[in-house]
């Protein structure tokens, strides 16, 4: 079990994200971060890094900028930050906890797979560290950070008063688009659900030859108990995610009808 800080106002907790350095989100998660403890610490992309998912820069150097005493920005993706922190910026003394956003945009259902913050948690977990992913719902290609200002402080908290979380597991919370005095509560979920098609937008260039953007994809729409559900709701949406992807209840089937 990851033993979780007993007192965060004495943690050092260090802020990452992936929409970089620059990006409102990760100075509202900042703000929300010095409510908890004074040692608080930011290690961010330099530039936008969404759906990199859990990516490593191996064909390129990296650099680290130091723009302050306790905050820097990495060239690469968020695993590449949240890899060099630990290991190089923290030298061997790692933080107690590390929170990841607050993503431009939700992540849930099948965004996990996808999202450069849930990946930073992800590379802090097998790294050893206990993390936290947070992301608030846009609407209208819009956000306000009400609703994270307002309760984010709350989650995590309580979160940490678990004591204990098992080692292979991070919190993914994303925030419902409703205005903070609102939001109906927290519901625990999961985040269950697929694709129902791509929006993959075809061009031609000038010279004749086609080229693509990938736009948005439709999920499934499923009933209680899952994160997308929830957030509709006007829920908080908090998920327990595992870095260990294995399908155990398949895996004892397959012991039981194949003999390789």
């Amino acid at each position: 079990m990851f033993q979780l800080p007993a007192d965060l106002s004495k943690a050092k907790i260090l802020v990452t994200n992936d929409d970089g350095i620059y990006h409102d989100g990760i100075g509202v998660l900042e703000s929300v971060a010095r409510k908890l403890s004074d040692n608080v610490w930011v290690v961010a992309p330099e530039t936008e890094q969404s759906c990199k998912s859990h990516s490593l820069t191996l064909d390129r150097p990296l650099n680290i900028k130091q723009i302050d005493e306790k905050r820097f920005h990495v060239n690469g993706t968020p695993s590449d930050t949240v890899l060099i922190a630990i290991n190089h910026i923290f030298k061997g003394e790692k933080p107690d906890l590390i929170l990841s956003g607050i993503n431009f945009g939700r992540n849930a259902g099948i965004d996990v797979n996808y999202s450069g913050t849930v990946a930073a948690a992800a590379e802090a977990t097998m790294l050893g560290v206990p993390a936290i992913a947070l992301s608030q719902v846009l609407a209208d290609s819009s956000t306000g950070w009400s609703v994270p200002m307002a309760h984010a402080e709350s989650v995590i908290r309580k979160l940490i008063a678990l004591g204990g979380w098992p080692k292979n597991t991070l919190m993914n919370v994303n925030f419902p688009h409703e205005k903070a005095g609102i939001v109906k509560g927290v519901q625990i979920v999961s985040h269950l659900g697929g694709k129902t098609h791509d929006e993959v937008i075809e061009r031609t260039g000038i010279w004749g030859q086609s080229y693509f953007w990938v736009g948005h994809s439709a999920y499934e729409h499923r009933g209680g108990g899952t994160d997308i559900a929830a957030l509709e709701a006007g829920y908080i949406s908090v998920t327990p995610v595992k870095l260990d992807m294995t399908d155990y209840d398949f895996m004892a089937k397959m012991h039981t009808r194949l003999s390789l």
